[in-house]
């Protein structure tokens, strides 16, 4: 007769046997972090209609409008976000960049929940959930629709997963890692480097039996089957993300080169959090009691050092910055609490006003666009490419308007980036200018002139040897003016207008247009 014991046994997942000094949630989860989150995303939305659409946020609006499984720079989930909040409320910065608010909140949450997994009290829940709610890549990723936003909640939702199953032993929740890489497949390839990660961290700190669970090689399925559709496209199309990466490696992007990869790892969360995510670090490395958790802060390490070989950007693996200062705010906390007590806390408190006030002023929109310090464009690019692209087509717009009758009737205009595209999909209609077309990246891909086309207003090259060797005639014939000292990639720019098309477009195009980065 079966013995229904052993039956039940036999059919229940297997579990790691917990370490029984390892540190474990104390308590409810604390109702600090709620109100942590529900403010950041507050605040998010109410300055989310400060200055204007970022470079990206018009790219993301123009693939939106030729969705795909795939594209050179990214995958379908953010322009499919960004065709949908467009399709319900047309030209509102307010519902393109609502989702990118929740994910703020729901970052600072997921921060304050891997903090509890760790064995944070209440009084350390919230404080993780302030220094995640004043963090560069929270606050930066928060208040623009990006793909990095959506890397932040799958990043983080990857590591609490991770951190409950090593805690818990219940390899159950490798499933839960899997989907959240897997759907974050959907937006980048980046995922894949925090599988990477996780993995190496395992191997090398172990639990090693993890690596063969039943429960993690049915979440690596997951992974695969959810990636499937975009690692196609990608095939298909020869990997243009990598190219794009190789571009980057190259310094031919904002926040690239492993001098300011390194540099962002001071910054990204904020240099006051510095000492506290080392101490996380070393305490997951080091300390016998979080000898558990170990393979995430090997993970971190793996992934930085791939960033850093790479030439990857910096930002890249901020989600696990956030994980090791969930870690580092339990031992702040408790650093706070023995010896000269009010002096540490006031450092502390010191310290939190300064990070927020700074956070603040330099990466949302809380001074004026037309008032916009020099230090803060220098610090935070980002706000830079938010500001003046009304103007950036009213500039275009005095251009085309002298022209003469006929050349305005077979004009086009060629940008240099797909953000200045964007800019003419978003405010030409409404100044009678004709469309744009560019070759940088997946613009390439939505189409190229008529070849009726051999009047061109061109803008974005500062020089114009490149244009000469597709035109006859090149003429300098306006600057942009976007009304504000604001130096950013397109403030003073010229505008050239170029005719006598030298060879055909179907010509040049994909040999010499085109280009990625």
């Amino acid at each position: 007769m079966a013995d229904p014991v052993a039956d039940v046994a036999a059919r229940t997942p297997r579990r790691a046997t917990p370490a029984d000094d390892r540190p474990r949630p104390r308590g409810p989860q604390a109702t600090g972090p709620w109100a942590v989150a529900a403010a950041t995303t507050a605040v998010l939305l109410l300055l989310s209609g400060r200055y204007g659409y970022h470079r990206d946020e018009l790219y993301f609006l123009l693939c939106g409008q030729h969705l795909d499984w795939g594209y050179v720079d990214q995958g379908p989930l953010v322009p499919a976000l960004a065709r949908l909040t467009d399709t319900i409320a047309p030209g509102s910065l307010v519902a393109l960049r609502t989702p990118s608010a929740l994910i703020g909140g729901a970052a600072v949450l997921l921060v304050a929940a891997i903090a509890r997994e760790f064995g944070a009290g209440r009084g350390a829940q919230t404080y993780a959930a302030f220094l995640a709610a004043t963090a560069g890549i929270v606050l930066a990723g928060g208040h623009l629709l990006s793909t990095t936003s959506v890397d932040l909640l799958v990043w983080l939702a990857a590591a609490l997963g991770t951190v409950r199953m090593l805690r818990t032993g219940d390899s159950r929740w490798a499933l839960g890692v899997g989907l959240a890489l897997g759907v974050g497949m959907l937006n980048k390839l980046l995922p894949a480097l925090l599988a990477v990660g996780l993995l190496a961290g395992l191997l090398i700190a172990g639990p090693r039996p993890l690596l063969r669970d039943r429960w993690v090689l049915a979440a690596a399925a997951v992974f695969l089957l959810l990636a499937a559709p975009t690692v196609a496209w990608q095939a298909a199309h020869g990997f243009p993300q990598l190219s794009v990466a190789a571009s980057i490696a190259g310094g031919d992007s904002s926040y690239s080169g492993r001098l300011d990869a390194l540099v962002l790892q001071v910054v990204i969360i904020s240099p006051f959090t510095v000492p506290i995510w080392v101490a996380g670090l070393v305490t997951l490395l080091r300390r016998p009691a979080w000898r558990a958790y170990r393979a995430v802060g090997w993970a971190w390490l793996v992934v930085v050092a791939i960033v850093l070989l790479a030439g990857g950007k910096g930002y890249y693996d901020a989600p696990l910055l956030l994980v090791l200062t969930a870690a580092g705010a339990i031992v702040t906390a408790g650093w706070a609490a023995r010896g000269r007590v009010l002096p540490r806390r006031a450092l502390l408190t010191v310290g939190a006003v300064l990070t927020a006030v700074s956070s603040a002023v330099l990466l949302l929109p809380v001074l004026p666009a037309d008032r916009l310090p020099g230090f803060v464009v220098a610090a935070n690019y980002d706000a830079g490419e938010t500001i003046g692209w009304p103007a950036f087509a009213d500039s275009l717009a005095t251009v085309h308007r002298g022209l003469p009758a006929d050349q305005r009737q077979r004009a086009v205009i060629l940008t240099a980036n797909y953000g200045e595209a964007g800019a003419v999909a978003r405010y030409g209609p409404a100044r009678d200018l004709p469309p744009a077309y560019s070759g940088h990246n997946s613009m390439a891909a939505f189409g190229r002139p008529p070849e009726t086309a051999d009047v061109v207003l061109a803008v974005g090259f500062t020089r114009p040897d490149r244009l000469r060797s597709w035109f006859s005639e090149v003429t300098l014939a306006g600057r942009v003016d976007q009304r504000v000292e604001v130096d950013n990639d397109e403030n003073g720019g010229p505008i050239w207008v170029c005719r006598g098309l030298r060879r055909p477009w179907a010509a040049i195009w994909d040999t010499e247009v085109r280009h990625r980065g």
